[in-house]
C-alpha cells in the first residue's frame, strides 16, 4: 500500500473514532483511535522524508491520534523518532513540542488521586506583554477566571439550569466540571485545562460529561467567531445564555495592549481557535446592537472611561470614579455576576445610552490599555 491509501485509511477510521465517542462508546472510540494510529505510521513508513509537508502533516497526525487512544508511551515514541527527522517542517515540531508537554502531563494525572476526563484544552497568549515563557500574572488572572467561568456556564447550559444571574455555580456543577491548569511546552506564554471527573456521579440530579462540556465549549466559542449573531442562535436558542457567553468570550479576547492574540484548541487540533482584537470589536457591537433593540436606534450613546467603584445589580446601578466625578449608570440589574464581578475597582469602559438625561446601562468592558 502507498502512503495516500494508509493515510486514507487512519482517517477513515479516525472519523469512525470520532463518531463513537460522540455516542459515548468510549471503548470503541479508543480502539478505533490506536488503529488509526498504526495506519498512519505505516504511511509515514512508506513516504519519502523530502516530502516536508506531508512529512509534517504525517508526524502530527500519528502521534495525536495514539494521544487520543490514550496510548501515551507509544505517542511519546513516535514523536521523539519523528523529532529526529532533519526535514520536519517548523510547524511540525512545535505541534509535537506541544503533544509531548501534554502526554507528559496525561502520564502525570494518570498517576495522581484525582481522576480527568480523557484530553486537554491549550490556552496560549501572545504579543503585547508577553514574552517566551511568560505573561504579567493580572492578565493570566483575568484568562484563566474567564475560562473557568465559560466551562461552568457550558456546563449549566447543557444541564438545562436557568440561566444564573447572581452568585456562584451550584455544588454539582462545580464537582462535575472543575478545571485544573496544567504547565506545557513554553510558547509565548501557553497553559493546559483538564477537567476533574466527578467523584461521585449524582444520579438524581444529572449533568454533562466533562468531556462534552468540553466539546461544547470549543464549538461555542468557534461559532461565536464565525457567526456570533445567525449561527450562535441555532447553537444557544436561549437568549440569557448566549449573551453570557458573548460577553464571557468577549471577555477572553485581547485588548491589543497587554497582548495580542489569545488561541484556544483541543491537544491534537491543528486548528486553534485564534482571538484578537477585531473579534473583542465585533463581539461587543453585537452585545451593544442586542441591548439598544430597535426601538433605541435614535437614541444617544456614550462611553464612559474611569474606575468600577460600586455595583448595586439588586438597586440596578453602578457607579463609576472618572477623575473627581462620579458617575451613576441605571438599569444595570440584568448583568451576571461572574461577568461584571471582577471588573470592580478596575479601569473600565461603560457603554450607555442617555435617555430623558439619565444614563442607562448597554455594556461594560475592562479597559486594559490603563493596567
Amino acid at each position: 500500500m502507498s502512503w495516500i491509501e494508509h493515510h486514507a485509511d487512519s482517517e477513515r477510521l479516525a472519523s469512525r473514532a470520532q463518531v463513537a465517542s460522540r455516542q459515548g462508546r468510549q471503548r470503541q472510540a479508543l480502539a478505533l483511535y490506536a488503529k488509526a494510529a498504526d495506519a498512519e505510521e505505516l504511511a509515514i513508513a512508506d513516504l519519502d522524508i523530502a516530502k516536508v509537508r506531508t512529512l509534517g502533516i504525517s508526524a502530527v497526525s500519528a502521534v495525536s491520534l495514539y494521544y487520543k487512544a490514550a496510548k501515551f508511551e507509544r505517542a511519546e515514541e513516535v514523536a521523539a523518532r519523528c523529532l529526529g527527522f532533519s526535514t520536519l517542517p517548523a510547524f511540525a515540531r512545535e505541534q509535537l513540542r506541544n503533544l509531548l508537554q501534554s502526554i507528559w502531563s496525561e502520564q502525570t494525572r494518570e498517576n495522581a488521586d484525582v481522576q480527568f476526563a480523557q484530553g486537554q484544552v491549550l490556552v496560549s497568549v501572545q504579543g503585547g506583554e508577553v514574552v517566551l515563557g511568560g505573561a504579567p500574572l493580572d492578565l493570566i488572572m483575568d484568562k484563566v477566571k474567564t475560562v473557568q467561568s465559560l466551562f461552568h456556564r457550558t456546563a449549566e447550559f447543557l444541564s438545562g439550569r436557568e440561566h444564573r444571574r447572581r452568585g456562584a455555580p451550584s455544588q454539582d456543577i462545580q464537582d462535575s466540571c472543575r478545571p485544573w491548569l496544567f504547565q506545557t511546552a513554553p510558547g509565548s506564554y501557553q497553559f493546559a485545562v483538564a477537567i476533574q471527573k466527578e467523584y461521585q456521579q449524582n444520579f438524581l440530579k444529572p449533568v454533562p460529561s466533562p468531556e462534552d462540556v468540553a466539546a461544547c465549549f470549543l464549538r461555542i466559542l468557534r461559532v461565536e467567531i464565525q457567526d456570533p449573531e445567525e449561527s450562535l442562535a441555532e447553537v444557544v436558542p436561549n437568549s440569557d445564555y448566549r449573551s453570557t457567553f458573548l460577553k464571557l468570550t468577549r471577555n477572553l479576547a485581547p485588548d491589543g495592549e497587554s497582548c495580542s492574540r489569545l488561541d484556544v484548541q483541543a491537544v491534537g487540533d491543528p486548528l486553534p481557535i485564534s482571538l484578537g482584537l477585531a473579534v473583542r470589536e465585533d463581539l461587543g457591537r453585537v452585545i451593544r446592537k442586542t441591548k439598544r433593540g430597535p426601538d433605541a436606534a435614535g437614541s444617544q450613546t456614550e462611553s464612559l472611561r474611569g474606575m468600577l467603584r460600586a455595583v448595586h445589580l439588586d438597586s440596578d446601578w453602578l457607579e463609576l470614579a472618572a477623575g473627581d466625578q462620579r458617575l451613576r449608570v441605571i438599569a444595570v440589574g440584568e448583568e451576571v455576576d461572574d461577568v461584571i464581578g471582577p471588573l470592580v475597582n478596575r479601569q473600565v469602559i461603560v457603554h450607555v445610552s442617555i435617555v430623558g438625561g439619565k444614563r442607562r446601562f448597554l455594556d461594560i468592558e475592562a479597559d486594559d490599555s490603563q493596567r
